[in-house]
């Protein structure tokens, strides 16, 4: 079973070209610097916009 779905691939797809072009910003609007980065707004969004996307983890386990 997939673990992510359709609207989460377009949401992380989307951000990652956007990175690579660089158009992407952050929340607090300066330019994104990472693909990590990229990746977790794009599946943020997803959540946001209701796609089958895994819950966020939680901090650092100990």
């Amino acid at each position: 079973m997939a673990k992510y779905g359709e609207k989460a691939h377009e949401k992380v797809e989307k951000a990652v070209h956007e990175y690579k072009h660089g158009e992407l910003k952050s929340s607090s609007g300066r330019k994104v610097t990472s693909r990590k980065q990229a990746v977790a707004i794009g599946l943020s969004e997803a959540r946001a916009a209701g796609g089958k996307v895994p819950a966020k983890k939680s901090g650092r386990q100990h």
